[in-house]
């Protein structure tokens, strides 16, 4: 046997032990480049969150693509056909952080003519989505790769897990349940924790406490701020070239900073760095952790530059309030087209929360949330509008939860823009948020949902 066929059989050998350890997942439907011309790929991102971490590779045309899993070690391998191998896929290992959650290392080669293999080395077990999107905003083809843990973050046991000795925490309301999984949770400790009830603070303290317009409550509060779009999904974007994404995050990180300050509140992010999240996700996460309030933090925009002010949107059961409400809610319901939504996963579940619109008295509660933020935001912002706005936002959506959307300026108005990146204005905005939401619940109590308990 010749050198050259000796080695032609012992690729051969390796492509078949290779492929026989692999899980094959699926293969892209009729896509393909068009004939003897090369795909070109244009971009590879990654952003990774503890949640998932999604890499997106950009190319110039439909390509052909089929992916497997491999274990021992875990990987997932991403073949593309018709594909031409150039320096972004050259450069493809530096994408992913020393410190991702997810991927430990991510590489390209040419696998053979006219394929090139791409190969994720996995830090652990993973449930893998690859899916395409076409053509949106500023983006080309994108091919999406989302690593999700095999097992996910618990967003209930990370917010337990975050107290500290001797600092409350509240009993999931399943805890009790004789069929929940209780060994893998922290209620299954409850039974060493000595639960007390909260005091009933002195009369005089609630009534400086009323004075102050802080609510008197003898539970934690839980309350969900959602920093708009993020990842893929920049949002606006305004004339200086500021993100949308960037603007909301500073000012949600500054509104948890001010609430978990406050006696008996607490508040969880939706997102705490730079990835996307969709939107039903967002409704999700704040269900599971059974929130009191949710809070989504925007930044407007508007064709026209002198377009000003601040304003604050609730869920509309019929039509919009306006035709400016219906247009704003059309184009950030349109985030998940933008970000990346994978239409082949569905929750049915979720899917009849969202649509669930017999929510009249969660919508009621919503509009006096927004009556105390909107009114509060006016000491520091011109208004846009002066009345809390209503439309069809998706992610308002959840039918217990009081939800109110707020886009905090225009960021598409240069004096806004500025405001916006002003640290500043970012926290003058956070404290008066705070403050509508504690005129709130001044005005309406939170109901007894969770127990308030100490550790020991």
């Amino acid at each position: 046997m010749s050198a050259s066929a000796e080695k032609r059989l012992v690729a051969r050998r390796r492509l078949i032990k290779f492929t026989g350890a692999s899980l094959l997942l699926s293969v892209s439907p009729l896509g393909q480049a068009a004939a003897g011309r090369a795909v070109g790929i244009v971009a590879v991102r990654v952003w990774p969150a503890a949640d998932y971490t999604r890499v997106t590779i950009e190319h110039n045309a439909p390509l052909k693509y089929t992916h497997f899993l491999v274990k021992d070690p875990d990987r997932l391998v991403v073949d593309l056909e018709g594909v031409e191998f150039n320096g972004v896929l050259d450069g493809l290992a530096s994408k992913v952080a020393a410190d991702d959650p997810n991927i430990r290392l991510l590489r390209a080669g040419r696998y053979k003519p006219g394929v090139v293999r791409l190969v994720m080395e996995l830090k652990g077990e993973a449930n893998p989505q690859v899916f395409e999107l076409a053509p949106v905003g500023g983006y080309g083809h994108r091919l999406v790769l989302d690593v999700y843990p095999l097992n996910p973050p618990d967003p209930l046991l990370s917010l337990i897990d975050r107290n500290e000795p001797g600092q409350a925490v509240v009993e999931s309301r399943t805890a009790s349940r004789p069929d929940s999984r209780s060994e893998a949770r922290p209620e299954a400790v409850a039974d060493s924790r000595r639960e007390v009830r909260s005091e009933a603070a002195p009369s005089e303290q609630k009534a400086a406490a009323k004075r102050a317009g802080r609510p008197m409550v003898d539970r934690l509060v839980t309350i969900t701020l959602d920093p708009g779009h993020g990842g893929e999904d920049p949002g606006a974007v305004g004339s200086g070239g500021s993100y949308e994404k960037n603007v909301t995050l500073a000012v949600a990180r500054r509104l948890k900073a001010k609430i978990e300050a406050e006696p008996n509140m607490r508040a969880v992010l939706t997102r705490d760095a730079d990835y996307f999240v969709p939107l039903q996700a967002r409704v999700q996460k704040a269900r599971r952790i059974q929130s009191d309030l949710f809070v989504s933090i925007h930044a407007d925009a508007f064709v026209r530059p002198d377009a000003n002010g601040s304003s604050v949107f609730v869920l509309s059961e019929s039509g919009a309030s306006s035709s400016a409400a219906r247009y704003l809610a059309q184009k950030e319901n349109a985030a998940d087209l933008i970000g990346g939504v994978n239409i082949d996963v569905k929750d049915p579940v979720l899917a009849r929360t969202l649509l669930d619109l017999s929510q009249t008295a969660t919508i009621n509660d919503s509009l006096k949330l927004g009556k105390a933020v909107l009114g509060e935001i006016g000491g520091i912002n011109r208004l846009h509008k002066a009345n809390v706005e209503q439309a069809g936002f998706a992610v308002l959506k959840a039918p217990d939860i009081p939800s109110i959307l707020i886009e905090t300026a225009f960021i598409s108005n240069p004096e806004e823009e500025k405001k916006l990146n002003d640290e500043a204005y970012q926290d003058k905005m956070a404290e008066a948020i705070l403050s509508g939401i504690r005129k709130y619940f001044a005005k309406n109590p939170p109901l007894a949902k969770s127990r308030l308990a100490r550790l020991d």
